[in-house]
This record gives C-alpha cells, structure tokens and sequence, in this order.
C-alpha cells in the first residue's frame, strides 16, 4: 500500500500547485496594472467618481474589470508559461482601452458622461467591453 504522502494525486498537487500559484499570481498582477493603467489613461478620475457615489464610474470601472479579467481566464487555460501569459496580458490591457477609444468617439464626450453620472453611457461602455472581452478571450482560446 502506497502512503498518502507518495500518491500520484499528492505528488501532482505538490509540483502543480506552485505553478499554479505562480501563473494565477502573475494573472492578477496583469489585472491590477491593466486596471491601473485604465485609470491613468482615461480623463475621468473613477475612483475618485465613485467614493463620491457616481454610479456610472462604478459600472465603468467593473467593465474595465470584468473586459480584462474575461480573455485573462482564458489566457490561463491557454498558456503554457508566464512569459504567454504576458504576451495575451498586454494585447488584453491594450484592446481594453482602444474599446474605451471607439466608444467614446461613438458617444462624443464618454469621459464627461461617465463623470455627470450618465448611466447609458457606462451601460453601453460595459457591454462593448464585454462584448470585445468575449471575443478575445475565444480569439485566445483558438
């Protein structure tokens, strides 16, 4: 009988799990400065918006969230090491705020509209995130 320690499951989790860990940690990390960078780039000042009660910054900001985390998922299935996952981390932040680009030309003046708390403008600004999100995530799944 082979102690549980030496399982084939055990051993796989212990040599897995680190990877893991490692590809999990650099998704998050990818999100976090792809949030950030969102932030910095964009005229409105979300966070500030939103400790104020701007509803439409909010919703703005967890489209951002949601557009990045969406093909960042699937990156992970997708990948094989950090280094891919770099690579669809960055074309991910970079398709995020060129949708943020085309949207506010169709809407002319989305910064203004998000900050006046124009709900219709961060509804449609979340569903073209997502909807481009979608699309890259199953771009990066081949």
């Amino acid at each position: 009988m082979i102690p549980h320690s030496q399982s084939p499951e055990l051993q796989a989790f212990a040599s897995g799990f680190p990877l893991t860990l490692l590809h999990a940690g650099m998704t998050l990390l990818i999100l976090m400065v792809g949030a950030g960078l969102y932030i910095l780039l964009t005229p409105q000042r979300e966070i500030a918006l939103i400790r104020e009660g701007n509803s439409a910054a909010a919703l703005s900001l967890a489209g951002v969230l949601a557009g990045l985390a969406i093909p960042l998922a699937v990156s992970l299935t997708a990948s094989t090491s950090v280094v891919e996952i770099l690579i669809w981390g960055a074309s991910t932040v970079v398709v995020q705020l060129l949708v943020f680009r085309v949207v506010d030309l169709i809407l002319h003046g989305l910064p203004t509209r998000i900050q006046e708390g124009e709900m219709s403008a961060a509804v449609l600004l979340v569903g073209a995130k997502l909807a481009s999100a979608l699309i890259l995530a199953a771009a990066v799944a081949g």
